[in-house]
């Protein structure tokens, strides 16, 4: 609109059309929302917050497949036929499957998300990936989340190449009652010494992980709150060290109490 199409004194528009108020800010655009919209996406689904989610839905995981490992402990006979029926119980779910695949994209998605955490920090400030950057006043697991990471990942490649992949693409014997008998081939396994000894060290890095994983993962998602966080403290101590050495314990009992 020209300024011939205005009072020159009010700035009042001469002609049709709605009135426009200088003192009235004006409704925002379409693309104004949009961008507010791209900016709440973008810290909603960021690279730390999507890594804080899968880690969270990993250790709700680690709960259950515990559970499951821990059949392992109860006398020789009950122990076959308990973890053999739920294996089956479990390999026979659909929903279980459905599940099965997000774990697996989770555990992609986890390691995938780490890396480029890692990558822009190093472009960022020339530093490894840190949770904690308070240098030396910061745990040494803090700012080696890299390197433990690095670590269980080795140990899932090993773990699922000797039970998965048996599983699924093995031959497995059968019990007396004729099911697949995951529980001899993990008995078998859990009898070589190195593969025990491997399994303990990588169950600590675990413990560190989820550890610090799990502070950070709080603080990310914004519930580590003052009010809270004593108790955030200790469900964290006591979730990462009841995993750690839970899962450890099984193989070190089928070692030496069945071996």
């Amino acid at each position: 609109m020209s300024n011939s199409d205005r009072d020159p004194e009010t700035g009042i528009s001469l002609v049709d059309g709605p009135v426009e108020n200088p003192d009235v800010p004006s409704t925002p655009s379409k693309e104004a929302k949009l961008r507010r919209v791209k900016r709440w996406l973008s810290g909603t689904l960021s690279q730390k917050n999507l890594m804080a989610l899968t880690g969270l839905f990993l250790c709700f995981f680690l709960i259950i497949h515990l559970a499951g490992n821990l059949q392992l402990l109860l006398p020789t006979e009950v122990a076959q036929w308990q973890f053999n029926f739920y294996s089956k119980l479990l390999s026979e779910n659909i929903f279980i499957h459905i599940i099965s695949y997000v774990l697996f994209a989770s555990i992609i998605a986890h390691a995938l998300y780490a890396l480029v955490i890692t990558i822009n920090n190093r472009r960022a400030n020339g530093k490894r990936y840190e949770y904690d950057h308070r240098g030396a006043s910061s745990k040494w697991y803090s700012r080696r989340m890299g390197l433990l990471g690095t670590v269980i990942l080795f140990f899932l490649i090993i773990h699922l190449r000797d039970f998965w992949y048996e599983v699924q693409f093995g031959h497995l014997p059968v019990d007396k009652d004729g099911q697949e008998d995951l529980y001899t081939l993990v008995v078998t396994v859990y009898r070589n010494g190195w593969y025990v000894l491997i399994y303990v060290l990588c169950m600590i890095a675990l413990g560190y992980h989820l550890l610090h994983g799990f502070f950070s993962a709080a603080r990310t998602i914004g519930i580590y709150h003052p009010r809270y966080v004593n108790w955030i403290r200790v469900i964290g101590w006591v979730y990462s060290i009841g995993i750690s050495a839970g899962f450890a314990l099984v193989p070190i009992y089928v070692h030496f109490a069945l071996t």
